[in-house]
Parts: C-alpha cells; structure tokens; sequence
C-alpha cells in the first residue's frame, strides 16, 4: 500500500516558512485568546510558566507582563526565532517537540498550549507531556477551534460548502474534531492526569481585510482548502468573499474556541 503522506501541519519546515506569515496575520487574532486564558490563571513574578507548540508568542509573550518566568517551546526554529526577537529577559525560547519535551517532571506552577497541541499527530502524548512537567497544585491550560476552525479557514470551509457541494474538504486535525465537545474534552484532560477541567467557550471576529483580497494567495494561502483550488475556482471564491462583505472594508468572522483550565 502507499505511504500516507502527513498532513503539512505536522512539519517544521512548514511552520519554519510560514513564521513571518503567521506573525503578520494570525498572531494578532490570536493573542485575543491567549489573553482570555490567562485571564483563567493568577500568574505572579514567582510563577514558572511553560508555553507548549508556542508560534509566534502571542501567550508567552503576553505572559512575560505579569513578570513570571517563561519558557515558550515549539518544534519549529522559524517560529522559536520570532519569539526570540522580543528580546524579553523572562522569556527563554526554545525549539522542542511538544510531544516529547525534554524538561524535568513538576516543573511549571502553569504549562500552556493556545491552539498548539490540537496539531500534534500524537495529540494525547501532548497533554500528557503537558501534565508530566505542571507541578501538583499547577494548572494545564489548553485552547482548541471548535470543528469547523476559525478566521479564514472557517470562511473558506462555510464558501466551499456552497459553491463545491460535492467536493471533500480538507480535513481539520485529529484533535480539533476530538476535542469541540466540551464533555470529550474534559474527559481527554482527565485522562491526560489533570483533574477538575473547567471549559468555557470564546468568540472573537476575525477582521478580514477585504483589501487583502488583491493578493489572495497571501491572505489564504497557509489554508490547504485554498491551496487545492484551481485559479478558476479562487476566482470564485474571491467573488464570493467580495459578496459577503458587500460594502465593507473588513468581513468579520465570528471564529469560536473552546478555553480548557484543569489542575493537576
């Protein structure tokens, strides 16, 4: 039989070349929901927090303002740099694979992952790992889409179901699908060794720069949906976009995310 090729999400090389994209695009969006989790969490200059699949640094780097010590991890060295750049004395970036992490167990009083270990091939040896290095008493704190994702992948998934009934879209990972009911969720935290699992829903509007639509290979372009268009099939789509914003100079996307506190 032939070798399944993985999914270009479970690359570093991907993410390496994507890095100044994602930090000039969906870092921003992003760092809304990092700001929600941390709002969950009481973090002092004494706290030891880890940043697991970090990006860009849209959690650590907001995390640094409370003054605790943060480590931000991620497989990719593109994206470690892009954190590294901050130049923050609290901040320590480094590349690691999130499903192994080479860190002593009980180490940090709170281990985040915004939107970062849903993309693991290996999604529960994540959580695990994320609840290895939280001290007793600590917190584990996870971010999930729910299963039709957020911003522009969520716009282009809703467009291709009208305009392409009958094509397959490309599917989210494992771990989004797994994870958008909130029992299931729990339930996978549980399991993971945290305890407790709190889990709240979050909305927040993607602003999609209809100028944008000028260069719509930049604008979609990390969405595999987009990528497997032909041109007369963008063309489409970019009509489409242009419909539903009508009059505006941004569409707003109403992206919603499941927020996870547990404690271990």
């Amino acid at each position: 039989m032939p070798e399944i090729e993985a999914p270009p999400f479970e690359s570093p090389d991907h993410w390496d070349k994507a890095a100044r994209h994602y930090q000039q695009t969906a870092h921003i969006f992003t760092s809304q929901y990092a700001e929600d989790a941390l709002a969950r969490v009481t973090l002092t200059p004494q706290s030891h927090v880890l940043d697991v699949a970090a990006g860009t640094g849209a959690l650590a780097l907001a995390a640094a303002r409370t003054g605790a010590r943060i480590m931000a991890t991620d497989f990719s060295p593109g994206m470690v740099a892009c954190i590294a750049e901050a130049g923050l004395p609290n901040v320590e970036a480094r590349t690691m694979d999130g499903q192994s992490l080479d860190l002593p167990d009980e180490t940090f009083d709170a281990v985040f992952s915004i939107f970062g270990v849903i993309m693991f091939p290996d999604w529960r040896k994540g959580l695990a790992e994320m609840r290895r290095v939280t001290r007793p008493g600590g917190y584990g704190v996870v971010a999930t889409w729910q299963d039709q994702g957020a911003a522009t992948f969520l716009l282009l998934g809703q467009i291709r179901k009208k305009l392409f009934p009958d094509r397959v879209g490309i599917a989210m990972p494992q771990a989004v699908k797994a994870l958008s009911n909130p029992d299931d969720f729990a339930r996978e935290l549980i399991t993971a060794g945290y305890r407790d699992p709190r889990i709240e829903s979050v909305t927040h509007d993607y602003l999609l720069d209809v100028a944008a639509l000028e260069e719509p290979d930049t604008l979609f372009g990390m969405s595999p949906d987009w990528v497997s268009l032909s041109d007369a099939d963008k063309t489409k789509v970019i009509a489409e976009v242009r419909i539903m914003a009508g009059d505006q100079p941004e569409l707003p996307i109403a992206s919603t995310a499941l927020i996870a506190v547990a404690e271990r």
